[in-house]
Formats: C-alpha cells, sequence, structure tokens
C-alpha cells in the first residue's frame, strides 16, 4: 500500500495523512490516531523520499569521518559509537549518513552537504584543539553535536565528553600510591583535544606527589595493539625502565602486555598497567566480576546513545542554548595492577 491508497481508505488528503504520519500539531488528536491505527493494520510504511518530500525535512544525520596519515577513526571503538548512535536514531525517524571522506576535503564536505540540503545535523568526532569545523558549522547554521570537547574554540557550543583528564590523574595517583615511581605513558594522537587532556592529567598527578616526569617516559599515537607493543618495548629497554604503565585504550594495553610478557615478565607481579577502557561491546575487559586489566572505564556505546539524544533534541530546539555535559569514568581494579616491587639492587 502506497500513501495515496492509505488516504483513500481513510477518505483524508495525502497531505493530512503524512503530516499525521510525522506528528505535525495542526492535525488533531481524533485523526492522528485514526491514521496511525490504519497504518498499523495495513502494515504501511512510508519510503524515505515520500515522507521527505511531504515534510520538507531530510531526517538524515551525517557522521563526516577523514582518512588520515595522522590518526585513524575506523575501529572497534568509533563502531561501538556508530551501534549506539543508530540505536537512537532508527528510534526517532532519522537515517545515519557515514561519510569517509580524504583528509583535504573534508571541510568541504560539510559545504557540499549543507548545499545540497541533504543532512537536518552533524556529529563531530575527534575533536582537535582549535578545531576549524566548529566555526565552520556556526557559520553554516546547521545544527551539530560533539562527542568530545575543542579547547580553543569559545563561542558555546552543545557537546558530551568523558573527564579525560581527571580519569587519567586518577588512574596515574593510584599507581603512585602503590608504590610506582616510573610510569609509562602511552597515549593517544595528542593532535586530538582528549589525548592532550590524558597528558595532563598525567602530569598533574606526578606533580602533586613531587615526582618528575621523564619524556622518555611519555608517548603518542594511534591507539592499537601494535603501537602499544612498539611503545612498551621501547620504554622497557630504557636503563631505568617503568614499573607501570598507563595506557589511553585497551587496545593499547594489549600490545602492551605482549611487550612485557615477551621480556619474561608478568603483567600484574612484575609490571602493573592501568588502560582508559571504553567498555566495548566485542573486547570486553574480562567479567564484571574478573577484570582483566585496572581500567578507567567510560562506555563509549552509551556515549553514542546520548550523543545522538541530545542531536536530536537540538535539531528540534534550535532556540535552546547549547547542552554541554561531562561524564566522570569509573576506577575498575583489576588484575594488573599491584604494589610496586622493592629495587632488587637495595
Amino acid at each position: 500500500m502506497n500513501l495515496k491508497e492509505l488516504a483513500d481508505a481513510l477518505e483524508l488528503s495525502q497531505t493530512t495523512v503524512s503530516r499525521a504520519l510525522n506528528g505535525y500539531p495542526e492535525v488533531s488528536e481524533g485523526t492522528r490516531l485514526r491514521v496511525l491505527s490504519a497504518a498499523r493494520s495495513f502494515n504501511y510504511r512510508p519510503s524515505a523520499g515520500a515522507r521527505n518530500l511531504a515534510t520538507g525535512r531530510s531526517m538524515a544525520v551525517r557522521h563526516i569521518i577523514p582518512l588520515s596519515a595522522n590518526h585513524e577513526m575506523m575501529n572497534i571503538i568509533f563502531s561501538d559509537f556508530i551501534a549506539g548512535t543508530g540505536e537512537i536514531y532508527a528510534e526517532h525517524g532519522y537515517d545515519m549518513i557515514v561519510s569517509v571522506v580524504p583528509e583535504a576535503q573534508e571541510l568541504q564536505s560539510y559545504r557540499d552537504a549543507v548545499a545540497r540540503g541533504s543532512v537536518e545535523g552533524f556529529m563531530i568526532h575527534g575533536p582537535r584543539r582549535n578545531d576549524p569545523r566548529l566555526p565552520l558549522l556556526q557559520e553554516l547554521g546547521v545544527p551539530f553535536f560533539v562527542h568530545g570537547r575543542s579547547t580553543g574554540y569559545d563561542e558555546p557550543y552543545a557537546w558530551l565528553d568523558v573527564n579525560n583528564r581527571r580519569a587519567i590523574e586518577r588512574a596515574t595517583n593510584y599507581l603512585i600510591e602503590l608504590g610506582h615511581q616510573r610510569i609509562g605513558l602511552i597515549n593517544g594522537g595528542e593532535q586530538m583535544d582528549f589525548a592532550q587532556r590524558r597528558r595532563e592529567g598525567y602530569v598533574t598527578a606526578h606533580v602533586k606527589a613531587g615526582i618528575s616526569t621523564d619524556t622518555t617516559l611519555m608517548t603518542s599515537g594511534d591507539m592499537t595493539e601494535p603501537q602499544g607493543h612498539i611503545a612498551a618495548l621501547v620504554m622497557l629497554d630504557l636503563p631505568d625502565p617503568p614499573t607501570a604503565f598507563v595506557a589511553s585504550s585497551i587496545l593499547s594495553t594489549l600490545g602492551i602486555r605482549r611487550a612485557v610478557e615477551s621480556r619474561g615478565l608478568m603483567v600484574g607481579r612484575d609490571i602493573s598497567i592501568i588502560c582508559f577502557d571504553d567498555d566495548i561491546t566485542t573486547l570486553p575487559n574480562g567479567s564484571p566480576a574478573e577484570p582483566t586489566f585496572t581500567a578507567s572505564r567510560s562506555s563509549v556505546r552509551a556515549a553514542g546513545r546520548r550523543c545522538a539524544e541530545l542531536l536530536i533534541d537540538r535539531i528540534n530546539n534550535q532556540h535552546l542554548p547549547p547542552h554541554q555535559e561531562l561524564w566522570e569514568a569509573e576506577l575498575i581494579l583489576g588484575g594488573s595492577t599491584a604494589v610496586a616491587k622493592k629495587d632488587k639492587t637495595t
């Protein structure tokens, strides 16, 4: 059954039926309920094209992802975020468009999407400091929502972020309380705002404890298992190697563990590790009763759901001040941390 046939069966105009199905306030409640009941009875599902033509709206949210030599967004953490947003978009009748573009074309891609009128709003990933996307989108006047924050951009905009600085400061401080003085930081790419905040948390914990930081114990790069493995090997081969690591991702942590074991050491006995565990659906941190790694836990899938809710609210209420939300990560104690061993030379 198409829209015309449904309208004929109800003896209503196609415009009235379309407006009733899409919740327009000028349609009376009695008519709306009658149309919805008939649509269910006839198993009617409006096509996206017909719906958009009738309402003048695209009902689409776009995620533009740049391919870069410096970082790669397309990983299992990103997939979990996309799964979370997709759940909410589907509930509210929105389509999700994910566009992967060359980094040099990223800004133009936003302009092109707006010029075509093919988008209701944008979800912004991986914000950088002084991120050029934010002033561009403010200028274009299209609703957008940022997963994260951009230091250096002072105009109000809508965002949700995890308190990355506090999470890593707390994790580093926990290792210091266990007696660790040489702690390696294996961070994400520090062109990203979140990674710079995590480094700040690591440094702050050292300063508060009166411990000097050592640049040979700090590195950044892609949050992958190979990057964690290589970075950990370099640090473990130092004349004065670390006794513990703080890692920006459970993916990097798997590489750190491989490096530790390749040196004949044991995680949780000889070397302690705390990771920023994104509570990844396809890569759980052990079991709830027995976490494999001590971790700063924050569900990226839950963040995706919340970001989508807030973006849709932003689309529907553009006159309201932009909503901003800061989540705290939870420190989960697992089997990867222990009291620092005393120096064998003493």
